[in-house]
């Protein structure tokens, strides 16, 4: 009689699961054709997302990991992440006393190391002085995932300025009217491409005489959400040959967060 398996720390509790398999349900949970049940198959997936393990390394307790990764992809192609962490930031965002849809966003990028698997897309950062990707987001004011853009890390920040100015406005009903961003984001190209979609942007500067470590008004929070971004391990290094992927396990780690800071949605649904 074999022994039932003991939870990892990664796994969904109950009522995160009844709140996510809505979403993840592509088929019917009682599909014929489903061996493997959605909830095994997803708790691998934040396994590997918290853990950065190897595919081919993945524990036997779970499902095969050509499954995991086959129904993987199938969500991350899907975007029902990005749904779910939309869905989510909303609640959160109500359950602290602020609008539903933020008026505010905060640009940013940091450079991932490159690695063996991802170097044919990788580029070389001259300031950061590191060759990988460059992950652009866009967040609101509380630190939560509004639009996300994976690069070569040789890409100018500000070039991705409409992209992200087109994402945040389709997540929130055109509700962004200013996007706050550091001094890499300057010049008159950037400024004409976030005021095409209605977004004025705001270059939050560093005092002329810096000592030490400086706080800057509004830029601080997108540091926050990159530390805790960086605490799922999958997003240490570039492990990724699709940045699709890197991207969507940027999303799958934000949904963690959100379900483990918003108890509010999982105890009424």
């Amino acid at each position: 009689m074999s022994k039932p398996r003991m939870p990892y720390p990664s796994d969904v509790t109950d009522d995160e699961w009844a709140f996510l398999a809505p979403y993840l349900a592509l088929v019917k949970e009682d599909s014929p054709q489903r061996v493997h049940s959605l909830r095994a198959v997803f708790n691998a997936m934040r396994w590997l997302v918290r853990t950065g393990a190897q595919w081919r390394f993945m524990p036997h307790e779970f499902p095969p990991w050509p499954v995991v990764y086959q129904q993987a992809r199938r969500w991350l192609e899907a975007g029902v992440f990005e749904h779910i962490a939309h869905d989510l930031r909303e609640v959160a965002r109500v359950a602290q006393g602020r609008d539903e849809p933020p008026s505010a966003t905060i640009l940013d990028a940091r450079v991932i190391q490159s690695t063996p698997e991802s170097g044919a897309r990788a580029g070389y950062d001259g300031g950061k002085r590191r060759k990988g990707s460059k992950v652009h987001v866009a967040i609101d004011t509380l630190g939560h995932l509004l639009a996300l853009k994976v690069t070569p890390a040789n890409e100018q920040e500000r070039a991705q300025v409409s992209d992200l100015c087109v994402a945040v406005q389709e997540a929130t009903d055109q509700a962004i009217e200013v996007a706050y961003v550091d001094q890499g984001y300057t010049g008159e190209n950037a400024e004409e491409a976030a005021a095409e979609q209605g977004v004025e942007l705001r270059v939050v500067k560093l005092p002329y005489a810096k000592k030490g470590f400086v706080l800057l008004p509004r830029r601080w929070v997108v540091e926050r959400t990159f530390a805790w971004l960086g605490r799922s391990r999958r997003l240490a290094r570039d492990y990724e040959r699709l940045a699709e992927v890197l991207a969507g396990w940027h999303w799958v780690a934000m949904v963690t967060l959100l379900l483990k800071y918003t108890p509010i949605v999982v105890q009424s649904s």
